[in-house]
């Protein structure tokens, strides 16, 4: 299933039918599709969401969160499955807890807000990027 483009968060790069790949979930899920674009709530932000139907309509349910809150979930993911405490600099110890064509302008989209946001996503994405190096 494809995700919509006339609902409030307007895609700009999908993973279409990711209920066939959606881990032990697969072929028995209501997550038909992932997202990242501009968000429902603000059309400046970039937004990652995964898209779930009901079967008869696009679910309520559906979540969206902003890249930062995605990678700060990825980081607190690592540190737990590496029983590693946050650096002393972690955001986390800070705040004390397929391309169609159609898709190229919003790859490009994309780049640009993270290039005008790298101030507050690159340091996550280079603790990510640390904590990976350390996976065997």
């Amino acid at each position: 299933m494809k995700s919509p483009k006339y609902l409030g968060h307007k895609p700009l790069v999908s993973v279409n039918d990711y209920d066939q790949i959606d881990g032990q979930y697969r072929k028995n899920t209501d997550a038909k599709a992932l997202s990242i674009g501009h968000a429902q709530y603000d059309k400046d932000e970039i937004a990652m969401k995964v898209w779930r139907h009901t079967g008869n309509r696009w679910s309520r349910q559906s979540e969206e969160l902003p890249l930062h809150r995605n990678l700060d979930l990825t980081i607190l993911l690592l540190h737990v499955l590496f029983d590693e405490a946050p650096n002393p600099d972690s955001f986390l110890v800070k705040a004390k807890t397929q391309f169609s064509e159609d898709q190229i302008d919003g790859i490009e989209a994309i780049k640009k807000y993270y290039q005008k946001n790298s101030s507050f996503l690159e340091p996550r994405l280079k603790e990510l990027r640390e904590l990976l190096n350390k996976m065997k």
